[in-house]
């Protein structure tokens, strides 16, 4: 026959989204919740020509765009240029990898108020924050492929005398290409969600801005509609990326080797070079009024502040509040993400159902979903606490899913042979061999998680907090505050870093023995 019913298993992926869609009609026409806070499909769809008729959604669009690219091509360019460095000159590493790994420990979020005190909120923060956010992926990305180009290859090449420029382009950047375009990717994801985060913070033009308008107006359709763009735009990129990768690279992907710092050598003082030059130049801009303290305290006002804040217990409150809030989403979270993690990767027709709908919903910046949800859920305590959990969840769901999906299948068969039943399976087979992609989410989650505490303090505001005590010292130009409260963000950031590669390395310590 001409026409063939599509299978049942074609039809699952569809069922979680029309299940969803019945479920809004039901809620309106039962009136389970306001209309005026979940505006009807149609409305939305008005709303969308209405914005797209008039130019205002194109030109809001252009706008992020065009920040997004100002951004996007010196962070690749200057994180490719850094990551040769880091891989390919062992001096160079020596002097730039520490100061670097430092750098990356302070989350993009953390310097939003203290950049708005240099730069205002004009276009260059938000280009700014984006470099920044572009940047480290494509370093660490590029480090790694250049670091890791094989031996034989590069015995090759020096017996060919081949050129430093051939060098570089018949070898080290082809090599190294894959991981490069795995750096992009993660610095598309990084751009566009920073990108979001500035435009709704402070902007007066962007998708972001739109969405702050239509949630400050109560116009929630034109929030959906941002939503709705934000993830196509998501989507696209996302998809732009991967037919550039499939094109590009059409050889073998190698493993990468597990990083190694530079070593450390007895009486080796390049390390510090740069971060004291930095320090100098800080003391001595300050010292002599090159910049008013108000926009750059000197250091000693810094550490006063710092230290000041623990000993009255004003940022050590905040802090601890922060990081309340943070377990509490934390737990919810990746408790949740695990659970439907096993539970998609141990039943495909599961994952059918649901893993378009939830990979949909991934692309989706995150930060986009605060304007709506602050209208569903208000700004309290439990908001905060549901937008973490929702940061927390994503990562842990997938790096799940996929680790129970991809378990070599002489052990599934070994385990059907032995007959063992699920518990026993899920305690001897499932989680110990899907331990590594379990705790890789995990060191994501707790990550994106810190990241996401942050932000709901910026958002949603909060009697404590370090995220609103930062933001309220950028309103009163208290620079030094702010900096104190990077100094502590960024340090809990590391620590968390570190607790997830024990934890991770604890908990998989049996594949070494």
């Amino acid at each position: 026959p001409l026409l063939r019913w599509p299978s049942p298993a074609a039809l699952l992926p569809w069922l979680t989204p029309l299940a969803l869609a019945a479920l809004w009609l039901l809620a309106l026409h039962y009136v389970w919740i306001s209309p005026q806070t979940l505006p009807a499909p149609g409305e939305v769809g008005i709303a969308a020509l209405d914005l797209a008729h008039g130019g205002e959604l194109v030109d809001h669009v252009l706008h992020s765009l065009r920040r997004l690219l100002l951004g996007l091509v010196p962070g690749v360019l200057a994180g490719i240029a850094l990551g040769s460095v880091l891989g390919l000159s062992r001096r160079g590493e020596r002097l730039l990898y520490p100061s670097f790994a430092v750098w990356v420990q302070v989350p993009n979020l953390a310097l939003v108020p203290l950049l708005m005190v240099f730069l205002g909120i004009g276009d260059l923060l938000k280009v700014v924050i984006i470099f920044n956010a572009v940047l480290v992926p494509m370093a660490i990305h590029t480090q790694a492929g250049m670091r890791d180009v094989p031996g034989p290859l590069r015995e090759a090449a020096r017996v060919l005398r081949l050129s430093p420029w051939l060098m570089m382009t018949r070898l080290y950047l082809p090599a190294a290409l894959p991981a490069m375009l795995t750096g992009l990717r993660l610095a598309l994801a990084s751009a566009w969600t920073s990108m979001v985060v500035v435009e709704l913070l402070a902007s007066s033009e962007g998708i972001g801005y739109l969405m702050v308008w239509g949630r400050q107006m109560f116009q929630l359709d034109i929030v959906f509609v941002c939503i709705a763009v934000i993830g196509l735009l998501g989507l696209a990129m996302e998809h732009a990326a991967q037919t550039l990768d499939r094109r590009l690279v059409r050889w073998p992907r190698p493993a990468l080797q597990g990083h190694r710092h530079p070593a450390a050598v007895r009486g080796d003082l390049l390390p510090w070079l740069l971060p004291a030059t930095a320090c100098l130049l800080w003391w001595v801009a300050s010292s002599r009024g090159w910049v008013a303290d108000h926009a750059l305290p000197p250091p000693e006002d810094v550490l006063r502040a710092l230290w000041q804040g623990v000993a009255d217990g004003t940022l050590t409150a905040a802090m601890g509040q922060s990081l309340g809030r943070y377990l509490h989403g934390l737990a919810w979270g990746a408790s949740a993400g695990l659970v439907l993690g096993l539970a998609s990767g141990l039943w495909p027709t599961l994952q059918r159902l649901l893993g378009g709908t939830l990979g949909t919903l991934r692309q989706i910046a995150i930060f986009a979903w605060l304007p709506l949800l602050t209208a569903w859920a208000g700004t309290g305590e439990g908001a905060r606490v549901l937008f973490i959990a929702i940061a927390s969840f994503f990562p842990v769901h997938i790096a799940t899913q996929r680790g129970v999906a991809n378990l070599p299948a002489n052990l599934v068969e070994t385990a059907a042979v032995l007959r063992l039943g699920f518990l026993r399976r899920l305690r001897y087979l499932v989680l110990p061999g899907a331990a590594s992609a379990i705790f890789a989410g995990l060191r994501l989650a707790l990550i994106y998680g810190w990241l996401a505490t942050i932000g709901a303090e910026y958002f949603m505001a909060s009697s404590i907090g370090i995220g609103s005590l930062m933001i309220n010292a950028q309103q009163l130009m208290n620079t030094e505050t702010i900096l104190a409260g990077v100094v502590l963000v960024s340090l809990t950031g590391a620590f968390l870093n570190l607790a997830g590669r024990a934890l991770e390395g604890r908990a998989t310590r049996w594949r070494t023995v």
